[in-house]
């Protein structure tokens, strides 16, 4: 046990001398492909969280553009919604306006053939009327008019009737 204590220059110079051997084969040929290892092992990480932070950065750029697309085509769609009410109620103020203007053209037209009715209605009971009074004097005078005669009283009659009419 007293070698145990007691160095030895030997012992200690070789020791010294295989363990500077042992760190250069090591550090040849396990320590450098080791450190170059997680060298690039973290330069992959590294790139790794580059990525991840580049595809984060495009996802909520995509995210922003799409916000503000949707955001214009709510807009568009509420353009579109509000010109197609005002049309429509301009194509309802069109029509009801035509249909007021066919309405007032069409009782113009009927209260016109009305008055052409009525005057030709009133004509043909004048005529009538003369007829039955024509016949009501020849019965009363039992004889026949010329009809020269007859046609200048029936005129006369109704001239006057007329006169009586409008008066």
């Amino acid at each position: 046990m007293d070698k145990l204590l007691a160095p030895d220059p030997g012992l200690m110079f070789w020791t010294l001398v295989t363990f500077g051997i042992l760190v250069l084969l090591l550090k040849r040929f396990a320590w450098g492909p080791l450190l170059s290892a997680i060298s690039e092992r973290e330069r992959r990480l590294k790139a790794d969280v580059d990525a991840a932070r580049a595809a984060r950065d495009e996802a909520q750029r995509i995210k922003d553009e799409l916000s503000a697309q949707f955001a214009a085509i709510e807009s568009r769609r509420q353009e579109v919604l509000a010109r197609a009410a005002r049309d429509g109620e301009e194509v309802l103020g069109q029509f009801k306006i035509e249909a007021e203007k066919q309405s007032r053209d069409l009782r113009d037209k009927t209260l016109a053939e009305l008055g052409r009715e009525k005057e030709r209605l009133v004509r043909e009971l004048r005529r009538e009327v003369a007829d039955l009074s024509v016949q009501a004097a020849e019965k009363l005078l039992r004889r026949s008019v010329d009809p020269a005669v007859e046609k200048q009283i029936l005129d006369e009659f109704l001239k006057d009737l007329e006169r009586r009419g409008s008066g």
